[in-house]
């Protein structure tokens, strides 16, 4: 088997931001990514997703290190301070590097 090494980038935020994310994540090298709804409770309080005002995002994409870095500071330059959002960044391998 053949693996290589690359990050897996997760946040989750407000769905209100899924356009903005995907915009910003493709202008930032991003070839692919997931986008599923989320629940749960945090610091800023418990989000059901009832409806679209408290509804929450987990956007995952597979990305090399310098872009995992690179999505990490544009986030935290242009949304922490004003909206939910957490962003972790796991290490794993891939088979397919091409695709990433």
């Amino acid at each position: 088997m053949n693996a290589y090494p690359f990050k897996l980038v997760t946040i989750i935020t407000e769905a209100a931001l899924e356009k903005n994310l995907i915009n910003d994540i493709e202008r930032l090298g991003v070839k692919g990514y997931t986008v599923t709804d989320a629940r749960g409770k945090g610091s800023a309080g418990t989000r059901h997703g009832g409806w679209d005002a408290s509804a929450n995002i987990r956007l995952e994409t597979i990305c090399d290190v310098q872009i995992a870095k690179n999505i990490a500071e544009h986030l935290q330059q242009k949304y922490y301070d004003n909206y939910a959002m957490v962003l972790f960044t796991s290490d794993i391998e891939v088979l397919r590097p091409g695709k990433f």
